[in-house]
């Protein structure tokens, strides 16, 4: 294990029963198309660490090759596996990942890649220096946008964050589908997880506070990329509508914040 990535604490107490160090999870949903050049860009990356690594990419039900196409890429030199998920979602199909992952550390990122390979360095230094939960920001300092959104998009964004602040508290970008966990807390958060659409992001961290886990952000570069199945006016009412839910089931969230220091 490459000391750039340990801390001297974490490289003492390093444990080797896991069967990898990092296992980065993929959701997808009809991917086909975009998911080979992130499959190859990913195992380009994660062959040249000096680390065990593996991907799991998680098919949410796709009715087209989405399967077939992880199978064809298998020989890129990393391991790949597909498990499937049943129940719809982007945040369901991540928890999927997360709690059947056995590694040391575990992410996910965006089938569309919109952050380079590269950034997954950073996340694993944070997670080296003993970090539980590193989140990938296009909003703190050093982050960069290449490719923006379009307006209507960057709008609802900002209106999402004025109606999130009192569940993300100081994170600053809650939806970059970058991020990054120590296993075990991985596990604690996405066990129980109830929001599977686009807001999941933001129960996970509101959990990941409320039970005192050591959270931080990282800057990335992040591009927007086409294709996404983010409809604004259609999922529009899903997320209002996953936001008042959340924001009802916030105090039984928060509701066992010792239980992080047992």
């Amino acid at each position: 294990m490459d000391a750039r990535f340990l801390s001297p604490a974490a490289e003492h107490g390093l444990a080797r029963t896991t069967p990898c160090d990092l296992e980065l999870v993929i959701p997808a949903y009809n991917e086909e198309r975009r998911l080979a050049p992130t499959v190859l860009a990913l195992a380009e990356h994660l062959s040249g660490l000096p680390l065990t690594t593996a991907l799991r990419v998680i098919d949410n039900g796709s009715s087209d090759r989405t399967a077939e196409c992880v199978d064809r890429l298998a020989a890129s030199g990393v391991p790949i596996s597909v498990t499937g998920c049943s129940r719809r979602g982007k945040g369901a199909a991540v928890a999927r990942g997360m709690v059947a992952s056995r590694a040391r550390w575990v992410g996910f990122c965006d089938a569309d890649l919109a952050t380079p390979a590269a950034a997954i360095d950073d996340a694993l230094r944070l997670l080296g220096d003993g970090w539980e939960v590193v989140i990938g920001s296009r909003r703190c300092a050093g982050a960069r946008i290449p490719v923006r959104q379009p307006p209507l998009r960057r709008l609802g964004g900002a209106g999402f964050r004025l109606l999130t602040r009192k569940l993300s508290g100081p994170v600053k970008d809650t939806q970059c589908g970058f991020k990054f966990f120590e296993t075990r807390a991985a596990h604690r958060l996405f066990a129980d997880i109830t929001t599977t659409g686009f807001t999941f992001d933001l129960e996970v961290i509101a959990r990941a506070r409320a039970h005192g886990l050591s959270l931080t952000e990282f800057p990335v570069v992040w591009s927007d990329q086409q294709g996404s199945s983010f409809r604004p006016f259609a999922d529009g009412r899903r997320v209002v509508g996953e936001l008042w839910r959340l924001h009802r089931a916030l105090p039984r969230i928060t509701s066992h914040p010792a239980e992080a220091a047992a």
